[in-house]
């Protein structure tokens, strides 16, 4: 598949280990492009890169505790293109942090546990058949 045909991806997390397993298990379940960021500010620098779909740690502040965190990034990401979904990956299981992410606009919230990668998988294909219905409805509706 061309490039221009594959769906990139940001991940987005300060916890290299996590990272690293996140991107090969989406590597091994669809061809994505695949671009991984360790701080919410690398994040946001690239964003002119235009991810189709942004995974993103709630914290952030594992290695520098000055850096952004998840939230503050949503937010920024938000303001940059309203329309990049974002999905919230945190190890946080509390229902408050999740509505709070959902308030901020995330597309999902995801906890990290044995089911996070299913989660994840189940998440970005909600978002992109979404997208497809409304670009066919889109369409539709112009014709009328």
């Amino acid at each position: 598949m061309s490039n221009e045909k594959k769906i990139k991806i940001f991940l987005v997390d300060d916890d290299a280990l996590y990272l690293k397993l996140l991107e090969i298990e989406l590597m091994e379940h669809a061809d994505f492009i695949i671009e991984t960021y360790a701080t919410g500010e690398l994040c946001v620098a690239n964003l002119s890169r235009n991810p189709d779909v942004i995974i993103l740690d709630y914290y952030l502040d594992g290695i520098d505790k000055t850096a952004m965190n998840g939230m503050l990034t949503l937010d920024k990401i938000k303001a940059f293109n309203p329309e990049i979904p974002v999905i919230m990956l945190s190890s946080q299981d509390k229902i408050e942090v999740a509505i709070d992410c959902m308030l901020h606009k995330a597309s999902d919230y995801v906890v990290k546990s044995e089911t996070a990668f299913i989660r994840l998988q189940q998440s970005m294909s909600t978002i992109f058949h979404t997208r497809k219905i409304e670009k066919t409805l889109n369409w539709y509706m112009d014709r009328m």
